[in-house]
């Protein structure tokens, strides 16, 4: 194992494609919201819509600019009602997650969960997943006032566990929370189970884009802040 690494001195999860092949199950959520509602879309294109942004924006894109929060709050607790009971017996920790968050334990490196999702949501995930150990921050939608792309979640997290943000590791997955991350001033690595890698290539500014945890270690991430080209390993 790598010993004595500077940096990062944090790293940032995103949850939701992240550190669980929970997608799936969001985007059934959605399609059953909106087939309740008579609400038109389009499928192959929802997964570039709903991904990544938070519910309210989605929404809003779909029910209307004008709805009120108790509007927001209604449609929100119908969209959410079911999808801990349903995702609760399959949630897994994605593969390589749990070997590279012991090994960034390991070497006492800060981690956090900042997520677009909800809090119920978000920790009912850390908990199913065996993780909350790990974490010493766990942030949420509820925690924010400008979802991502906007930095504040990033920037909010840095700032609770006392790091600066150049000093920072994000792995996302979504467009708008690669975005977000290097708005903070965050090395960023893409994981690339929601979109594919030469999409994210195209169109995001990540540092390093990889197929999964498998194929990242902390030396990967360390590698990053060096200006070295990055160490990954095979998938086992």
């Amino acid at each position: 194992m790598t010993q004595n690494l500077l940096l990062p001195a944090a790293i940032i999860f995103d949850m939701d494609g992240v550190l669980v092949d929970s997608n799936p199950f969001h985007l059934r959520k959605w399609m059953d919201l909106f087939r309740a509602h008579g609400i038109p879309f389009e499928e192959l294109e929802l997964p570039n819509i709903v991904l990544g942004p938070s519910n309210d924006a989605i929404l809003r894109r779909y029910f209307g600019e004008d709805l009120t929060r108790e509007q927001l709050a209604e449609l929100g607790q119908e969209l959410e009602a079911d999808f801990r009971q349903e995702i609760g017996p399959h949630a897994r920790p994605n593969p390589g997650v749990r070997r590279f968050i012991e090994e960034c334990h390991a070497q006492d490196i800060a981690m956090a969960v900042a997520s677009a999702g909800i809090a119920n949501n978000v920790n009912f995930l850390v908990s199913a997943l065996g993780l909350g150990d790990y974490f010493r921050e766990v942030l949420a939608v509820e925690s924010i006032s400008h979802p991502k792309p906007h930095p504040e979640i990033y920037l909010k997290t840095a700032g609770k566990l006392g790091v600066d943000p150049t000093a920072c590791a994000v792995f996302e997955d979504s467009f708008v929370g690669i975005e977000a991350a290097k708005r903070a001033g965050m090395k960023c690595v893409a994981i690339a189970s929601t979109f594919p890698a030469e999409v994210l290539r195209r169109k995001t500014d990540a540092d390093l884009i990889v197929p999964s945890f498998e194929a990242v270690t902390l030396q990967t991430v360390h590698d990053l802040f060096q200006g070295a080209s990055p160490t990954t390993q095979a998938p086992s």
